[in-house]
């Protein structure tokens, strides 16, 4: 995925109603961004960071920039949410997620469940259609990757709706993307969703798969990189 126009910088000044942040660009020209998440962004929204802004395609729009990466010890990190579905969809189409490769087709935003849409449904002629959930990873503990930052009910919802198609004998996948290069595996943020770990437990035991690639992070666009191992929430429990 590549931006579609070059990316801005700045400098964060505050973000604030979960939706927007003041940036003050290397220009001198404050300005508010609109910020594409919707969680606590642990780690990412420290006034006076390095931030980049990508200019809204529509010129009309109220807000004139999207918040699209910061700089956290020397490292990029992608907070847009809005890109990990198109991310994951080119990797796949490209090959670069092995375990989701050999699929003819693949649909965005197809209904499924109750009254939800999988990001992504693979299918393939005499194979079980493979239906793959996409969560955007950010935070970073340790040297862990881990999700959510924030408690999230949607988030438990999409794994009981997963653990459903697998009833049905189809194939659910669960892919955590993280938009950081500097994390050695992934693990569930039980301390701040127990409920969400939980669900993930159950669902891993129901035959949902989960797995966890890095991305390569440039001010030119995002790829998918390397896969991390994903610690059960069993053993986060027991750790």
């Amino acid at each position: 995925m590549r931006f579609p126009s070059p990316l801005v910088r700045g400098r964060l000044i505050r973000r604030y109603k979960r939706f927007l942040a003041d940036v003050l660009l290397d220009s001198g020209e404050e300005v508010t961004a609109h910020v594409a998440n919707s969680g606590a962004m642990l780690g990412t929204s420290t006034p006076g960071m390095e931030v980049w802004l990508s200019p809204a395609a529509n010129p009309a729009r109220k807000l004139a920039w999207n918040w699209e990466l910061c700089r956290v010890d020397g490292a990029l990190i992608g907070v847009n949410t809005a890109w990990p579905n198109l991310i994951a969809a080119e990797a796949v189409a490209a090959g670069a997620i092995p375990e989701l490769a050999g699929y003819a087709t693949i649909r965005r935003e197809v209904k499924y469940g109750r009254n939800s849409r999988i990001d992504l449904l693979l299918e393939a002629s005499g194979r079980a259609p493979c239906y793959v959930e996409v969560k955007n990873v950010h935070l970073k503990r340790g040297d862990w990757a881990e999700f959510p930052d924030a408690v999230t009910v949607r988030g438990a919802k999409h794994l009981v709706e997963l653990r459903d198609m697998v009833a049905e004998g189809h194939r659910a996948v669960m892919l955590y993307l993280v938009q950081r290069e500097d994390c050695a595996g992934f693990r569930p943020a039980a301390d701040i969703d127990p409920t969400y770990a939980a669900g993930l437990q159950t669902a891993m035991a129901d035959g949902v798969e989960a797995i966890c690639y890095t991305c390569r992070m440039s001010v030119e666009g995002i790829t998918v990189g390397g896969a991390l191992p994903v610690a059960t929430p069993r053993a986060v429990a027991e750790a």
